[in-house]
Order: C-alpha cells, then sequence, then structure tokens
C-alpha cells in the first residue's frame, strides 16, 4: 500500500485497528512470520504477557512519542530544508508514520551515502528524515531498559558521559593503580578492528530479543537492520545513525559484562569500540588480552586491531580519545590540532559565506576549547580564542547574551 493511500485512510479506520476491532480484519504481521497468536487482530489483548508485550510498541507508535522523537531528530537542523518540509506538515506527516507503524505496513527508505574526509576518509551512511524520527521513537521506548543494563564505565554515547568523563576517569584510575605514581603500572589499551563494518546483524538480533519480549517492536528492529543489506550485504552498521550508536553499546554491553563479571577486572574504560584496562601486573594483563580475543571472536565474531592494542607502561603515556595521557600530563596529538585546525578554517568559511550563524562557529569553539582544556594547552587556547575575537569581534553571540541576564538575575 502506497503512502499516499495511508493518508487517506488512517482517520476512518485507525481507532477501530488500534482497540482490537475484528470486522476490518487487519492483519499487522502480514509480511512477516511473527504473526503467531490472536495478537496480530488489534494491538491490546487482555492477557497478562502479551498485553504487556503489546503495551511496549503501543507506547512506541503513541503520538506524544513520535513528536517527542522529532524534536530530538531536528534538535541541532531546524533549518534544514527536509526539516521544514517535514514540520510543514507536522500533524499529518507524524499520524502517517503512526498508521504505517500500527499496520505494519512502514518500511524504511534506502541508506543516503557520502564521503567525510576527517582527515581519516569515512563512508557515512544516511538515513531518510522520517526514518530517523523512528529511530529516535525506538530509542525512547528501549533506552532507558538497555541503560540499566550498562555498566557505569560506558562512557559512548550516554547521556552525562562522553570523551571528557572518560578522560577523566582514566586519570583517576591512573592515579590508584599506580598509587600516586609510587609504583610501576601498566594500561592494556585496544580496539576493535572495523568495529561497525564487522557487526554480526544476527548476533545482535539475539541480544535484543534476549531483553525485548515485544515481538512488534523486535519487527520494527529487524526491518531496520534489514535495511542496512543495501550498504553492508553481510555484516555491519553504519555510521551516522542513532540506532547504530545504539546498537554498538548494546552489543558491546556483553564484552563489558564479560570484562567485569568474568574476568573481574576493576579498571576498566570502554568508548566504542575502543578500551583501557589498567593494573599494576603486566603478566595478568597479557591474561586478559588472550581472554578478551578469544571471547570476541567467539560470542560476537569480532578481532581485536592488531596494531592499536597493546601493554603499555604508565610512564611511555597512553593514546586515548585523541589525547597522549602521561601520569603527571597530557598531550594533545598533533593529528586532533590539525583536524580541529582544517574545521575550524572551514567554519569560518562558511560563516563568511552566509551558510551558518556565528552561535553556530561560537559553539564549535566552546566545545573544542573545553576538550582542549585536558591537555596542556593554555598558550595554544589563547592564541585560537584571540584569532576567534579578532574575527568575529562585531559578533553578539546567544549564550554570552544568556548569561549575562543569568548573572543579572543572581545579583
Amino acid at each position: 500500500m502506497s503512502q499516499g493511500v495511508v493518508t487517506t485512510w488512517w482517520k476512518s479506520y485507525f481507532a477501530a485497528a488500534w482497540f482490537g476491532c475484528n470486522n476490518n480484519n487487519f492483519n499487522l504481521n502480514a509480511n512477516n512470520n511473527l504473526n503467531n497468536t490472536n495478537a496480530g487482530r488489534g494491538i491490546a489483548q487482555p492477557r497478562g504477557d502479551i498485553f504487556l508485550r503489546m503495551n511496549m510498541y503501543k507506547e512506541l507508535c503513541s503520538y506524544e512519542n513520535l513528536l517527542l522523537a522529532f524534536k530530538k531528530a531536528r534538535n541541532g537542523k531546524t533549518t534544514q530544508k527536509y526539516v521544514l518540509e517535514f514540520e510543514k506538515n507536522l500533524e499529518e506527516n507524524l499520524q502517517q508514520l503512526r498508521a504505517e507503524l500500527l499496520f505494519h505496513i512502514y518500511r524504511p527508505k534506502q541508506l543516503t551515502t557520502f564521503i567525510l574526509r576527517d582527515p581519516k576518509i569515512r563512508k557515512i551512511n544516511k538515513s531518510h528524515f522520517r526514518d530517523r524520527v523512528v529511530h529516535h521513537a525506538i530509542y525512547n521506548i528501549i533506552g532507558p531498559h538497555f541503560e540499566k543494563s550498562f555498566i557505569y564505565d560506558s562512557y559512548a554515547n550516554r547521556k552525562g558521559k562522553g570523551t571528557l568523563k572518560a578522560i577523566a576517569r582514566f586519570d583517576q584510575f591512573q592515579k590508584i593503580v599506580s598509587r600516586n605514581c609510587t609504583r610501576k603500572a601498566y594500561v592494556l589499551k585496544a580496539d576493535i578492528k572495523q568495529y561497525f563494518e564487522t557487526v554480526d546483524r544476527k548476533i545482535l538480533l539475539r541480544i535484543l530479543q534476549k531483553n525485548i519480549s515485544d515481538k512488534m517492536v523486535m519487527w520494527l528492529i529487524t526491518l531496520l537492520l534489514a535495511n542496512y543489506k543495501t550498504i553492508f550485504p553481510n555484516k555491519g552498521m553504519p555510521l551516522g545513525n542513532l540506532t547504530s550508536q545504539f546498537f554498538a553499546n548494546v552489543y558491546l554491553n556483553e564484552l563489558d559484562k564479560f570484562v567485569k563479571h568474568q574476568l573481574r577486572a576493576k579498571y576498566y574504560i570502554r568508548y566504542v569500540d575502543d578500551f583501557v584496562i589498567m593494573h599494576h601486573s603486566q603478566e595478568l594483563l597479557e591474561a586478559y588480552l588472550v581472554a578478551i580475543g578469544i571471547f570476541l571472536r567467539r560470542n560476537l565474531a569480532l578481532h581485536l586491531h592488531p596494531l592499536k592494542t597493546r601493554i603499555i607502561p604508565f610512564e611511555r603515556g597512553t593514546d586515548f580519545l585523541g589525547l597522549k595521557i602521561f601520569p603527571h600530563h597530557q598531550l594533545l596529538k598533533k593529528k586532533n590540532l590539525r583536524k580541529f585546525q582544517r574545521k575550524f578554517a572551514d567554519f569560518c568559511v562558511a560563516y563568511d559565506g552566509g551558510k551558518i550563524s556565528p552561535d553556530t562557529v561560537y559553539d564549535f569553539l566552546e566545545s573544542w576549547i573545553s576538550y582542549a582544556k585536558n591537555a596542556n594547552t593554555y598558550t595554544l587556547r589563547k592564541k585560537i580564542l584571540q584569532r576567534f575575537e579578532e574575527q568575529f569581534f562585531k559578533e553578539i553571540f546567544t549564550k554570552e547574551i544568556n548569561r549575562s541576564l543569568s548573572r543579572r538575575k543572581k545579583k
């Protein structure tokens, strides 16, 4: 059934199908193998466990959840043409999307691919905006459940975490393990070879099924993962999607649990596929490395990167999240500084051409300065801020106005 047809009939049949009216005989699972029970006719069934499972999908498809998902998908992109187009008929578009989800006729559009040089060449696969709304709708419902199962020291793509917190935690662990540099200690530094390209989607589905009993939620997730086949025929997930970032954490949460509960490694930090374990015993870290390599191969079909996995004494410094971290100081890696300088120059050109607002440049610089403060970069930051002030001295920035107003209120 075409999307245009959906727009015309959802208002008349919506309520009947949602509350289980059998007269219309709508089969929610017509195109899949999940229709094992009478729950396919209408959503809510008055049987204990099935009702609970259906409630999850009902909440996912609610107009309130889709509206919240739209707002999250729109965040930071309010001026983009595709966002403005969707927003023009917002209620109609969300109700149509809701109807497609409820009647299992929703199909994600093909991903678009573009190359990002940052400076490493990356292939980014972007979902259509309405599909990104669905990604957020899924995450709104299942994300909090999985969040409870994630370990504390997993720092990527999680609220209240991020690179700055991970770096601070590294510094804290380093001091504890070395007893404030009074004994020799080591760090096992590792990452996974071509992680996003080699994630096994079948294994991912099995992990998700252990935690999600709602068959219709699983149908929707399976549909999204199947859409990746156009880019990755056998294995892999695309960079650039919320669901990919979330599923990346779900997948490697299996490794986190193994390291924390089976190996009982105390000083472990993971950021996406980049992880470290600290200990004063080099021999124990070597044993951890062997065990982790076996676990990844057997359970997740992944492999450690042979050139980026090693055990290093603290005093030699550890490359972690763009910094070279030593016991008493931290340096910004040269390639990261070059990356920033290129980006900053691109932002300035875009600003001069009227393509972005001065607030966009301000936000970018503020974020980088916060990150660079972790390293010994006082003189460098001073020079960059001076350049910024010289180029943007005429501009008034929203954040500075808000801060000024906030200070006045406090007085």
